[in-house]
């Protein structure tokens, strides 16, 4: 497997990856991420990108210069592929179907959480796991977070629902379309057999693990869907990793293998917190520490207040259903022991 590159990774401009496959950084305003990787697959005429990023006017500009460098515009393209349908990857894919034509495709698993997305407010998904999750500081918290209305346009429906295992074709490529539940439910990674390449978008990242949890439609299993995804990878033949935050390159296997043993790690960890007397998500959460600086919960905001919430769940969920804690309901409450 190639190493992973050691500069800058957000520094913008184009980076060759592979041959013919260009990594494009897109700023975005985040205090945690601060870039997307958008890939740029360049056929004989016509070309395809990976992901789109956030539609913000910093975020076009950084990819129309870094086209640029290549000779190229937007118009060249005729598709974008994205891995999900969180805003950092979808909605500038969106605005490059308005301003420039491209044909959007989706993972068809995502059709709810966009029909989600379009008809509630905010985050109505995750804030109704907040209750269960005795977690009623962080709701009133999220509650008081100004919220925009969704631009419909950029919460549409895709041009194209990509089927798992399905093969797409970029300019002279065949990109496989494997469907990785987990991060997202419909998130789908692009295998390119031939060249021994995965566009992993968020299923595999190569200094963080994505978050769990988080849906504008909650899904019962998330975290176990995201780990028999994430097995699923070691059935296939290692590849060279693309991910959609960090450096390029590597080994899809190896990182794989960190983030199955983190997750086992994480289990325990929330294993030994309830055997200590927490009874709740919300009382887990608080015991565990976040982020790579191990941060408590009372340094994050309510955003990821709320996303250490309900990952935790989706951590005692699957706790539950190896019979290693007990779940059981009171007044609308989880608890667990």
């Amino acid at each position: 497997m190639t190493a992973s590159s050691t500069h800058d990774w957000t520094a913008p401009g184009p980076e060759e990856v592979a041959p013919g496959v260009h990594r494009i950084p897109l700023p975005l305003p985040m205090d945690g991420l601060k870039a997307v990787n958008v890939y740029a697959v360049l056929g004989e005429e016509r070309h395809t990108l990976i992901d789109g990023g956030w539609e913000i006017e910093v975020a076009q500009r950084a990819l129309d210069d870094a086209l640029g460098e290549l000779g190229l515009v937007t118009q060249d393209f005729e598709q974008c592929l994205v891995t999900h349908h969180h805003r950092d990857h979808l909605t500038m894919a969106m605005g490059l179907r308005q301003r420039a034509g491209l044909i959007v495709g989706l993972g068809e698993g995502e059709a709810p959480q966009l029909e989600a997305i379009r008809t509630t407010e905010g985050f109505a998904g995750s804030q109704t796991l907040l209750p269960a999750a005795g977690a009623t500081s962080v709701l009133e918290a999220i509650a008081k977070v100004p919220h925009e209305q969704p631009d419909s346009a950029l919460w549409a429906d895709p041009d194209r629902w990509l089927v798992d295992d399905e093969s797409v074709t970029a300019g002279h490529r065949s990109l496989r379309v494997k469907a990785t539940p987990g991060h997202t439910s419909g998130h789908v990674v692009f295998f390119d057999d031939d060249a021994d390449l995965v566009f992993a978008g968020d299923h595999v990242l190569p200094h963080i693990t994505p978050s769990i949890g988080f849906r504008a439609k909650p899904e019962p299993t998330p975290l176990a869907d995201y780990l028999d995804s994430l097995a699923a990878m070691l059935t296939e033949r290692d590849r060279v990793l693309l991910p959609a935050h960090g450096a390029a390159g590597g080994s899809l296997h190896r990182r794989v293998e960190e983030l199955l043993a983190h997750h086992e790690r994480r289990l325990a960890q929330t294993e030994a917190v309830v055997r200590a007397g927490a009874s709740t998500g919300f009382d887990a959460a608080r015991a565990l520490r976040w982020t790579r600086h191990e941060r408590h919960p009372d340094e994050l905001d309510p955003f990821n207040q709320m996303l250490a919430t309900t990952e935790t769940l989706a951590h005692l969920q699957v706790l539950a259903a190896q019979q290693r804690v007990r779940q059981s309901e009171v007044n609308g409450v989880w608890r667990y022991s």
